[in-house]
């Protein structure tokens, strides 16, 4: 049995990478809600529908988010109109958002809501947003401006400077059913490549996460989203430096090390494990750049094989 944290594009293909060599059903995803937000009187999940659309072989190739053969023609009519159009979504995509909102208006958790859309979609890994309660991801900009998260990610284009970042709510965020007990059964707890600092951390954020991880500790195998010092994709590297890390396998090491055992780095960065590993975090050396569904899967083998 695998739990991975999950949050954004690395993951979602670690967990395609995943379902290729074990079974779906065998698999728990926690995601990440603190991305979550409202717009156009729809109720988004980024990172969840991100996921969801990956595991069920529908995402866009071409930009690692949304549905593949998507249209924008609402998108058009809406800028035409003057509306707000800065966080693209796509008609199909609306289609998701629509669904989510009409179920929470009626009174459905996230969580049932989630778990709805995941058999629609024909997707047997179990999908489970860290809590059902409000979460939101907040940064203090170095001007002095705190935003939310997809203002800072979208409409600003994370080329902006971080001072701070908190999760509004996690100091009442409840974990969504389910989400302790697959810790604690888990054969392995993977971190999944995602950004430590608003992707991971809104996870741990959450009541009682962090204890459940830190008792599961040998258990848990992270993997690096830094790659020869730099993000594959968005401002992981920037974010860390800008908390006080090193933007390294290093600094990766030191911000997990409290509740991570096993790092898995890039060949790239092979001379930095004994640095690693002065954190007080395994090492394990393997090609962790996911270009196919092929090199997700031998990743995601030499994850499994780390925490074993």
């Amino acid at each position: 049995m695998i739990t991975a944290l999950a949050g954004g594009v690395g993951a979602a293909r670690l967990l395609r990478g995943m379902v290729e060599i074990m079974a779906p059903g065998d698999i728990t995803a926690v995601v990440n809600v603190g991305d979550d937000t409202d717009l156009h009187g729809l109720h988004i999940c980024p990172d969840l529908d991100t996921v969801l659309y990956t595991l069920a072989d529908a995402i866009n190739p071409e930009t690692g988010w949304g549905l593949a053969g998507e249209t924008w023609r609402v998108m058009e009519s809406l800028q035409k109109l003057g509306g707000v159009t800065w966080f693209n979504l796509g008609d199909q995509d609306l289609a998701t958002h629509c669904y989510r909102t009409q179920r929470l208006a009626e009174g459905a958790t996230l969580g049932t809501v989630t778990a709805e859309l995941a058999e629609r979609f024909g997707v047997g890994v179990r999908l489970l947003p860290v809590t059902d309660d409000p979460l939101r991801t907040r940064l203090l900009l170095a001007g002095g401006d705190e935003v939310a998260f997809q203002e800072y990610f979208v409409k600003l284009h994370h080329q902006v400077a971080v001072r701070e970042v908190r999760f509004a709510g996690a100091g009442n965020a409840r974990p969504g059913p389910g989400v302790l007990e697959a810790i604690a059964a888990a054969d392995t707890v993977v971190v999944c490549p995602s950004n430590p600092v608003v992707s991971i951390d809104p996870v741990v954020a959450v009541s009682g996460v962090a204890g459940a991880l830190t008792a599961r500790r040998e258990q848990v195998v992270a993997v690096s989203p830094i790659v020869a010092g730099a993000a594959l994709k968005g401002p992981a590297d920037r974010l860390l430096v800008e908390m006080g890390f090193e933007s390294s396998v290093v600094g990766v090491a030191r911000w997990y090390a409290p509740w991570v055992s096993t790092l898995v780095i890039d060949e790239a960065d092979a001379a930095l494990a004994p640095s690693v590993e002065a954190e007080g975090v395994r090492c394990v050396v393997a090609p962790t750049i996911m270009s196919d569904v092929k090199r997700s899967a031998a990743l995601a083998q030499v994850v499994l094989d780390a925490g074993s």
